[in-house]
């Protein structure tokens, strides 16, 4: 299990925002369209991050023991690109922050 498997603070700590041609709904998106809501006319968000509390609606598990999305095939480029070393132990300062935010302890900072 990845470290991130064992926590989903981000998923449940920033709005997932993304444009809207990556929706399924749309040729060449991949986002299901049942799970976003608009922003504006270009920006959508994963249902469920854009309040507070946020946890995307795609979040399976419990925070800080065993997480998994339920899209992560399908999952926006938002979350594609969140954290690229999280998976291996290396924090940088937005995925250091959201652990902060579940009481989690950060993981070693990306060197820079």
């Amino acid at each position: 299990m990845s470290v991130c498997q064992a926590c989903g603070a981000c998923c449940a700590t920033y709005r997932v925002s993304f444009h809207r041609e990556e929706v399924d709904d749309v040729p060449g998106g991949r986002v299901p369209a049942g799970l976003i809501e608009p922003i504006n006319g270009q920006l959508v968000c994963m249902r469920g991050a854009a309040g507070a509390p946020s946890r995307c609606i795609a979040l399976r598990g419990r925070i800080g023991a065993e997480v998994s999305c339920a899209i992560y095939e399908f999952r926006p480029p938002a979350c594609r690109e969140f954290a690229p070393l999280a998976a291996v132990g290396r924090g940088d300062e937005a995925c250091n922050e959201a652990r902060r935010r579940h009481h989690l302890p950060a993981l070693d900072p990306v060197a820079a």
